[in-house]
């Protein structure tokens, strides 16, 4: 039995889709994007069933290998599961973070989710030069450095570590916690408007795998980003790990 026929087509919801066939963009992507907003956007649920290979070729005039790559690529990205037999479900709620500035607050916030933040360390005299130089400061100048331990209602989720420009000593610990650094930044007529990012993986360090309640051998992914104003000036630099799977980063990428 093909994966994608093991329930009948009509228990699935049906997506309205809109396929510009003289558009530029691969008509597969354009079918994936709609489906990945779908879901996104809570139309379609995590374990809801979906519309099997067949049905959607034959509703959207689409031949097979291209609704199959807009599945593959659904799949690959985490929004979907096959199981044989069963079908073609979405998937359990997993947070994805597309190619976009936003906080892990932010991005759990649009999905749904209720952001925990637990303050590990605050310090207004931490000397880096590293980030201090990153920052467009001289080596010796003290940030302020601030650690906290993100998590869901399922349990913890990331580590996020962030140093910040000498005038953020007063940050409001409470407003942090309640509403995101990038929410309390922007109340005080901060913007974040660019960043540089890198994204990685690595193995978890003995004091993460104990705040993260991860097993031994168990990896965590990275993400490092310097992120400047519109008019170009530093507001922060971060280095992030998260759960390998309670989160994903969602990235598209075009050919130049």
């Amino acid at each position: 039995m093909h994966p994608d026929l093991g329930y009948r087509a009509d228990m699935a919801t049906q997506i309205p889709v809109s396929i510009d066939r003289n558009s530029p963009v691969p008509l597969y992507h354009q079918l994936a994007e709609q489906l990945a907003a779908a879901i996104d956007t809570g139309v379609l649920k995590p374990g809801d069933a979906f519309e099997n290979e067949l049905s959607l070729a034959d509703r959207l005039d689409l031949s097979r290998p291209t609704v199959r790559r807009a599945i593959v690529e659904l799949v690959t990205r985490g929004l979907l599961v096959r199981r044989r037999g069963i079908g073609t479900t979405v998937a359990n709620e997993v947070i994805h973070r597309r190619n976009e500035l936003t906080s892990l607050y932010d991005d759990l916030k649009k999905n749904g989710r209720e952001p925990l933040t637990e303050v590990l360390e605050f310090n207004t005299d931490f000397v880096d030069q590293r980030a201090s130089v990153i920052l467009g400061f001289d080596p010796d100048t003290p940030l302020v450095y601030l650690e906290r331990l993100r998590s869901v209602q399922e349990g913890p989720m990331s580590i996020l570590r962030n140093w910040l420009p000498p005038m953020w000593a007063d940050l409001d610990l409470d407003a942090l916690r309640d509403h995101g650094l990038y929410n309390v930044m922007r109340a005080r007529g901060v913007a974040p408007a660019v960043a540089h990012q890198a994204i990685g993986a690595r193995p978890a360090e003995p004091a993460e795998r104990k705040l993260l309640q991860l097993d031994k051998n168990d990896p965590v992914l990275t993400m490092s980003r310097r992120a400047y104003d519109a008019a170009g000036n530093p507001v922060e630099f971060g280095d992030h790990c998260y759960r390998y799977d309670r989160y994903l980063f969602d990235i598209t990428v075009y050919a130049s």
